[in-house]
């Protein structure tokens, strides 16, 4: 290993960090990222990183029972990777936040999260300053990055695998963002368990699209993070537009493509796909489930198949893939990479179906992976155990892994005859848009802020495009005269757009329960309450998806859920 003249080698594995700083001394003058027509070799990255953890260290002193946590509102770009790394490197918290939040989801994750220091871009900055007196932890808000003073290196930081290196804000059954809490360890151990993949996914020679925001767990591990895992390199990409990443893949000679839905559609519109991705080796798509016809087309244009996984920001992010599958079927999510042990429990609380166990024989094709006791299961919930799992939600580990390390997904799936996996459902009313989870709950609290709105109820239902959409059932004030685009506008003002309706059906009433639930198996089913004044106003225009804001705005696996 090539060692830089005054810069001793990081004990290795601890932190995705000292993946950065052993792939700049192992590569130091090969590209790590690609910007626009900017190229950052391994060596000026690890020294950008160095240079910021040393500032980040001076405006961050260690509070409470954790390090401080640093709130990065930034769009995929150099400056949030060299953040990112450097906070890890520094031994705080990161803290990846949408840049396009509106200002009461921003409140939220800095109240929640307690982070003393904000890097965001103006706008958001912008947006924090009208809320500093409700932020009373956040003793920083920053436009740019700290660069602190040339040649001055960070300290080093002995880091625990298992002390917290990141919150990302996930929603739950609690009907607000949650953060999860990854440790070091949960991060390097979804490496680990994908390198053990054949062939390998991603290799030190590899270009991979970073498409994905970095906000979201899929995005940040599965794409920043296993580019820094692996010395490959990263081609960065701030807003999806399929015509200008095809571009971008061409120009860049990329060879692993990892995306999700929405982008795959995208690409199997154009012409002239098979020539743009002459070097692609590998596709993966994961955040929300793959149509098959997309995939069909995707594939009879370039002849690469779309490998599917399946993971939630929980399990940072990844638990199954079509790549460990002999034969990657259509619908499927596969098998539990390698690492991974995954149960399927019925209501009662018996296990329907289990996976061998990844011990030594995994890897012996003469050993067959999956112990079946039948030609298939009932489905049963996704219940899963591995070293890549969460410690539970912040900040004290509440609903994280069992005493014996088993955590319930809430998702799903049943098992065919072979052992593969195909998603159901969820137990709970998680609406996925591309890949991003929408708690109805948020959706009817924004809604029932606005004056002229007695009650209303929020489901998903199927899109062309994000998989998902955002449905919304209201119930107007006696005499008000509110109107869908009225409502929708409100609701712009008060969510991030892939939370957003789009659709707006006024009812008289809603179907409630014997104990006043609403009934959303009735508004699924089409058996609502009698049509409000103004009657169904029909669809409202999708907002454009950022792939974690897409173009089209996507989402995190990902959330990954």
């Amino acid at each position: 290993m090539q060692q830089r003249p005054g810069v001793p080698a990081a004990e290795p594995d601890r932190t995705l960090a000292d993946r950065v700083r052993r792939a700049a001394l192992d590569r130091p003058d090969r590209p790590a990222l690609i910007w626009y027509d900017r190229t950052i070799t391994w060596s000026e990255l690890d020294d950008a990183v160095d240079r910021v953890a040393a500032a980040l260290a001076a405006h961050a002193p260690p509070t409470g029972d954790h390090p401080a946590r640093i709130a990065v509102a930034l769009p995929n770009s150099p400056d949030f990777a060299v953040a990112f790394f450097a906070i890890l490197r520094a031994g705080l918290v990161a803290v990846p936040v949408n840049p396009g939040f509106t200002p009461p989801e921003l409140r939220h994750v800095l109240s929640d999260s307690g982070a003393s220091v904000l890097i965001g871009t103006d706008r958001v900055c912008d947006v924090v300053a009208g809320l500093r007196s409700e932020l009373p932890a956040l003793t920083t808000v920053l436009g740019s990055l700290p660069t602190g003073v040339d040649g001055v290196r960070a300290e080093p930081v002995p880091v625990d695998r298992e002390a917290l290196a990141l919150l990302l804000y996930t929603s739950g059954t609690e009907g607000r963002p949650k953060g999860a809490m990854l440790s070091h360890r949960a991060l390097l151990a979804n490496h680990e368990q994908i390198d053990r993949i054949e062939p390998t996914v991603l290799g030190s020679d590899d270009t991979a699209l970073l498409a994905l925001p970095f906000f979201h767990a899929y995005g940040l591990n599965s794409g920043l993070g296993a580019v820094a895992y692996h010395g490959a390199c990263g081609v960065l990409v701030e807003r999806f537009d399929p015509g200008e990443a095809l571009s971008v893949i061409a120009r860049h000679q990329v060879t692993v493509l990892v995306g999700v839905p929405s982008m795959f559609l995208g690409w199997s519109l154009l012409p002239d796909l098979d020539e743009a991705m002459a070097t692609v080796r590998v596709a993966v798509c994961g955040a929300a489930p793959l149509e098959n016809s997309t995939a069909s087309r995707f594939t009879e244009a370039t002849r690469h198949p779309v490998f599917v996984g399946y993971g939630l920001t929980e399990t940072a992010p990844v638990l199954t893939s079509t790549l460990v599958s002999p034969v990657a079927k259509a619908g499927s999510i596969g098998r539990a990479i390698p690492g991974v042990e995954v149960r399927l429990v019925a209501a009662a609380g018996e296990t329907v179906w289990a996976g061998a166990d990844t011990g030594p024989g995994y890897d012996d094709p003469d050993e067959p992976y999956l112990d079946l006791e039948s030609a298939g299961t009932d489905p049963g919930e996704i219940v899963v155990r591995g070293a890549n799992l969460f410690s539970g939600y912040w900040p004290d580990g509440r609903g994280g892994p069992d005493p014996a390390g088993w955590w319930a997904t809430g998702d799903i799936a049943y098992a065919d005859a072979d052992g593969d996996l195909f998603l159901v459902d969820r137990l709970g009313e998680l609406i996925l848009v591309n890949g991003f989870n929408v708690y109805p709950h948020e959706v009817e609290l924004a809604i029932e802020a606005h004056p002229g709105i007695a009650e209303s109820a929020v489901v998903g239902i199927p899109h062309p495009y994000t998989g998902q959409t955002v449905k919304a059932y209201a119930v107007r004030v006696p005499g008000a005269a509110v109107g869908a685009e009225e409502l929708l506008e409100h609701c712009e003002r008060n969510l991030a757009r892939f939370k957003c309706p789009t659709a707006v059906e006024f009812v008289a009433e809603l179907p409630h329960s014997a104990i006043g639930k609403v009934r959303k198996t009735m508004l699924r089913t089409g058996t609502t309450g009698a049509p409000g004044p103004a009657g169904d106003p029909g669809p409202a225009d999708a907002p454009a998806m950022p792939v974690g804001g897409p173009a089209t705005e996507p989402t995190e696996v990902p959330d990954a859920r």
